[in-house]
């Protein structure tokens, strides 16, 4: 009933997905679908090794004050970095 797909169909699927979309806006589309995937993958491997660090049961009894956290447009991306101010108590905003 059904065969499988070849040389021929791949080619005939991508002539229909350049013709849909147009040989310009497939770069942007790649460039982008690359760049959301860096971004998923730094941020599910922050969330790993966020998961591990509060994995411990016992908390020192000092800590050192955190390190600011700033925020970045792009993984590596450290010319549009700027610091996060964060309210010490909740009520102040």
């Amino acid at each position: 009933m059904f065969r499988q797909i070849g040389p021929l169909e791949i080619s005939l699927i991508l002539l229909v997905v350049v013709l849909l979309f147009g040989a310009k806006k497939l770069p942007e589309m790649a460039r982008s679908l690359g760049k959301s995937a860096r971004i998923l993958k730094s941020e599910a491997k922050a969330m790993k090794a966020e998961g591990q660090e509060s994995a411990p049961a016992e908390a020192p009894a000092e800590q050192a004050a955190p390190a600011p956290r700033t925020i970045k447009a792009a993984p590596g991306d450290v010319t549009g970095a700027r610091p996060v101010t964060e309210a010490s108590d909740s009520t102040q905003r």
